[in-house]
């Protein structure tokens, strides 16, 4: 951290990946606001930082996202260490998601209930249960020259959001997991999915999201700024934007709200 940060709190020395170090903090603004602060700095590959609270969470698209004590509240900086890993900001997202979903699934009561959502949830039996946001410095050919993967799950509590279900995630024996058990989980996993992104390309990471995702079919509704589409989820491209049908013609989506179970 920053001279003017927040000071590392004591604890357990964590489980982590080789080239991994975690700092662990009571309470900050935002985890991805500090790593990013320390991407700029020139900090190194693997650096995560977790917070037991945060105070000014983001989502996506600029939404607040709440944070009740108890959650997971995490973000890890990646470099990319060769070409293999210059892939695009999405699909980095895409990449965390499978991470997250797989270790949150070591953890659930129920792990077939566990859903990904294009571009960056994890559902819960349709609800949100965890969030992913990237922050990404990019190079002139538009792939990442470092990113901050942040991530918020409901590990403890479910907040309250006017007009969205919410999840919590439901364990075995009604406990809920320890934030750092499942950090020690997400970084494992991010490093096993990053050997196979460096080894055999994006097309497994693709693979291994759309088998946890909700079928091909899906009625979705696409919004962003300037117009809402309807039709069915058709997969992932090669780069792992959206395809919606909507009977017509396929389209590869870039960004939008995603909304599950509503289209035409």
């Amino acid at each position: 951290m920053t001279a003017s940060g927040p000071r590392p709190r004591p604890g357990p020395q964590p489980n982590l990946p080789a080239g991994y170090q975690l700092e662990r903090v009571s309470s900050l603004p935002s985890t991805s606001d500090a790593c990013v602060e320390q991407a700029r700095a020139g900090a190194p590959d693997g650096l995560a930082i977790l917070a037991d609270s945060q105070t000014a969470g983001r989502g996506s698209r600029g939404r607040a996202w709440a944070c009740p004590p108890g959650n997971l509240y995490l973000s890890v900086l990646l470099r990319p260490r060769n070409a293999a890993e210059e892939a695009g900001a999405g699909q980095w997202a895409l990449l965390a998601g499978v991470a997250l979903i797989e270790a949150l699934a070591e953890f659930a009561a129920e792990a077939n209930g566990l859903r990904l959502k294009w571009p960056n949830d994890v559902l819960s039996d349709g609800a949100k249960l965890a969030g992913i946001l990237v922050d990404a410095a990019m190079t002139a050919s538009g792939v990442a020259d470092w990113l901050v993967i942040g991530v918020g799950a409901n590990l403890a509590s479910a907040p309250v959001i006017e007009g969205r279900r919410i999840a919590v995630l439901v364990t075995p024996d009604g406990a809920a997991p320890m934030p750092l058990a499942v950090t020690e989980m997400f970084l494992a996993r991010i490093e096993a999915w990053r050997n196979v992104l460096a080894r055999d390309g994006f097309g497994p990471i693709r693979d291994a999201w759309l088998q946890r995702a909700h079928p091909l079919g899906t009625p979705v509704t696409i919004k962003d700024a300037m117009r809402s589409r309807t039709g069915v989820f058709a997969g992932l491209s090669a780069q792992g934007e959206l395809l919606l049908s909507d009977g017509d013609a396929v389209h590869t989506i870039s960004t939008g709200d995603v909304l599950v179970g509503q289209g035409g």
